[in-house]
């Protein structure tokens, strides 16, 4: 009877060990479906990107649905050049997501609100330039121009935004300054 007890105890054991690694496996396989799934949205929103670009903005938290933050990544950046975003630099992007067409309580305003509170991850601004290089690849040099002076433009304004004292001096910091070079290099000047 012992033997039959500790039999039933031991294939309880085995039933529960191998229920708990088939829904790991299940958990794995949803996740991975679901990164896919992510993957293959964006490629849609994307056009031409390069798959592992896109693979790694799906890492990022980057998505359809947040797509339009992807364009704001270069202001952000120079917003905490001096380890934290400043209030003028913090409206200044707003407007800038705004006139992107980022509207309030949308999934991208709210990972953007994220990204001015909490500093996003050191890859955000590499899988960023990535995805420019990328894109300037199939722009003629007039338009790359035109795409190179409009992100610089809009980060150079979000840097002199709460730079200089009382209106006076440099605008832009030396660490901001830093950033607005890292910005130029997908560019290839």
């Amino acid at each position: 009877m012992a033997d039959e007890v500790l039999g039933d105890r031991r294939k309880a054991l085995e039933e529960q060990f191998f229920s708990k690694h088939n829904e790991e496996l299940r958990q794995k396989l949803l996740k991975s479906q679901e990164k896919q799934a992510s993957r293959e949205a964006l490629a849609h929103v994307a056009g031409d990107a390069d798959a592992q670009v896109l693979d790694k903005l799906v890492e990022l938290g980057i998505g359809p649905e947040t797509w339009a933050a992807l364009e704001i990544i270069p202001l952000v950046e120079v917003a905490w050049a001096n380890a934290q975003v400043e209030a003028k630099e913090h409206g200044a992007i707003l407007t800038a997501a705004e006139a992107n067409g980022i509207e309030a309580g949308s999934p991208s305003h709210r990972l953007l609100e994220n990204w001015l509170t909490h500093r996003p991850d050191t890859r955000l601004l590499a899988v960023w330039g990535e995805y420019i290089v990328g894109l300037c690849a199939g722009l003629d040099p007039a338009q790359k121009s035109a795409l190179r002076d409009e992100i610089l433009g809009r980060a150079r304004t979000v840097a002199e935004a709460a730079g200089g004292f009382l209106g006076l001096g440099n605008k832009i910091s030396p660490e901001e300054e830093v950033v607005l070079q890292q910005l130029a290099k997908p560019f290839g000047r």
